[in-house]
C-alpha cells in the first residue's frame, strides 16, 4: 500500500478550489488523485464547518468547500484534480434548513434549500430517509448529490411531518411522506403514536 501525498496546506487547497469552481459545478466524481491524507477539519452535526477546531466564518468559504466535498467509500474528501484529503463528518454534511410545497398533478412536489444553498427536490433521484435517533426520535434525511446527504433541521422536520400520509407498503401500512411520485416510508402506522 503506498504512503499517502503530503497534506496540503488550507491555502492551496483553497485556490485549486477556487479555479475549479469558477467553471462551474466541479464534477468531483470524475477527479481520482492520489490521497494526501488527513485535513484538520470537521462538519459538525449542526452543519458548521471547523478548522483547526475553529468554526469558518465566511459562508463563501464554506460554499466553496462545499463544492469540492464527495463521499468515498472510505471516508470523507475534498477532492480537486491534484489532490485528495480526508475530513471528519459528525453527521450528515448538509442541513436542509428551509421546504417549499408545490402541488403538481401527480401530487406534492417537495423542495429543500440546504445551509449551503443547494435546492433539491424530493423524489426518486434525492430520496428521503429516515433514521431512528439513539434517543427515541426520528432523523430524516434528503439526498443532495453522491453520497452526500442533508440532515433535515428539526423546524423543518416538523413542516415535513405533518405532510404525512398513510399507504400500503408490501401489505403494511406506513406513514410517509410523497413527493414527485415517490414514497418515502418513515414508520409504520401502527407504531404512529408510539413515536409522537
Amino acid at each position: 500500500m503506498s504512503e499517502p501525498a503530503s497534506v496540503p496546506p488550507l491555502d492551496s487547497l483553497t485556490v485549486t478550489a477556487k479555479s475549479v469552481a469558477a467553471k462551474g459545478p466541479p464534477p468531483v466524481h470524475l477527479w481520482h488523485p492520489a490521497y494526501c491524507g488527513e485535513i484538520d477539519m470537521r462538519i459538525a452535526s449542526d452543519g458548521t464547518w471547523f478548522y483547526m477546531g475553529t468554526p469558518i466564518g465566511r459562508p463563501a468559504l464554506v460554499k466553496l468547500f462545499a463544492s469540492i466535498l464527495r463521499k468515498d467509500p472510505e471516508r470523507f474528501v475534498l477532492v480537486t484534480p491534484v489532490e485528495r484529503v480526508g475530513i471528519t463528518v459528525d453527521d450528515a454534511p448538509f442541513l436542509a434548513v428551509a421546504m417549499a410545497v408545490e402541488e403538481a398533478a401527480t401530487g406534492p412536489i417537495l423542495s429543500f434549500r440546504t445551509n449551503v444553498d443547494d435546492d433539491v427536490q424530493a423524489g426518486p433521484e434525492h430520496p428521503i430517509r429516515f433514521e431512528q435517533d439513539p434517543t427515541g426520535g426520528m432523523k430524516p434525511y434528503i439526498r443532495v448529490r453522491g453520497d452526500l446527504w442533508a440532515k433535515v433541521s428539526r423546524p423543518v422536520f416538523y413542516d415535513l411531518a405533518a405532510l404525512g400520509q398513510e399507504r400500503n407498503v408490501d401489505g403494511v401500512p406506513m406513514f410517509g411522506i410523497s413527493s414527485n411520485g415517490a414514497f418515502f416510508p418513515m414508520i409504520e402506522a401502527a407504531h404512529l403514536a408510539d413515536w409522537l
